[in-house]
């Protein structure tokens, strides 16, 4: 059987086949020689097929949009900020968290908050130290349990901002793939701004895509937003009100003060976790030192 397909200005680019050996007779032309007897056999035609039922294959892996199933909300977990969880939620799993602000706007003390709270879990922690920067009696003091912290020090022993943030890309690409980890932090508050803008887009989302459908939070310290759309959670920070003591020493000089305790504003940019567009809103919550009397 041999079968050919086109389609016509009439109808309406809807396609017809025609079959030369089976169908049935469609008002036969008939030829002088027909009519004076000498007949031939008619030409034969196939109805015309219905447009649902042709299928191109270039479509036929692509499914329909009625038929795609929600993303699930993703399992939150605790900050270990009481005010924090009740404000977002808490930190989403398998998702990139952004937490940025200015210096002394507590980002490290919701880092340290977040990792206290992971480790009282029973989970292992890493954190990614572009600078050096982690006190580790800091952060035993913030209710971390050190034998469940990886720190790597991507600033030790290197004099340049670009090596640092080398090392600290490779380093995750190498934890985020090895897995096991509840919550990684990535430390790029005392990096310069030009320089933790030089991370490509295309790496933040190859971060979010490693750790997509596993238990991994991925938590970003900076001065400003740099992932972008990649992020599932963007949290601004700003320290409103600094308090100190007096002078806490008869041999310090007199301009010295030990500061006790940070109110913080806390501004929700984007949350994913929603379905409707997140409003700007914010919160105030009080950070206190360990060691304040």
């Amino acid at each position: 059987m041999s079968s050919a397909v086109f389609s016509t200005s009439a109808a309406q680019g809807r396609p017809f086949v025609f079959d030369s050996e089976n169908g049935t007779e469609v008002c036969p032309q008939h030829s002088q020689d027909e009519l004076f007897g000498e007949a031939r056999p008619p030409q034969r035609v196939v109805s015309a097929i219905s447009p649902g039922a042709f299928k191109d294959a270039r479509l036929a892996g692509i499914t329909s949009a009625s038929r795609l199933t929600v993303r699930p909300r993703p399992e939150m977990v605790s900050s270990g900020i009481a005010a924090m969880d009740e404000f977002t939620g808490g930190l989403p799993r398998g998702c990139l968290t952004e937490i940025c602000g200015p210096a002394s706007s507590g980002r490290s003390t919701l880092m340290l908050s977040a990792l206290a709270a992971a480790t009282r879990r029973g989970e292992f922690c890493a954190v990614v130290d572009a600078s050096d920067a982690l006190d580790p009696q800091s952060a035993a003091a913030a209710g971390i349990e050190l034998d469940r912290l990886l720190w790597v020090r991507c600033g030790e022993n290197s004099r340049s901002a670009e090596h640092r943030l080398e090392q600290l890309l490779r380093v995750t690409d190498l934890l985020l793939e090895s897995g096991g980890f509840g919550l990684i932090a990535l430390d790029l508050c005392d990096l310069p701004p030009q320089t933790a803008r030089r991370i490509p887009l295309a790496t933040w989302f190859r971060f979010r895509r490693v750790i997509e459908h596993t238990p991994t939070v991925l938590l970003a310290i900076e001065r400003q937003s740099i992932a972008g759309s990649c992020s599932s959670l963007l949290v601004k920070l700003a320290a409103l009100k600094l308090a100190a003591s007096e002078n806490f020493a008869n041999d310090t000089p007199t301009h010295a003060q030990l500061l006790t305790n940070v109110e913080i504003t806390a501004e929700l940019v984007r949350s994913r976790m929603e379905r409707k567009p997140v409003r700007s809103a914010e919160i105030t919550f009080t950070s206190k030192t360990a060691w304040a009397g």
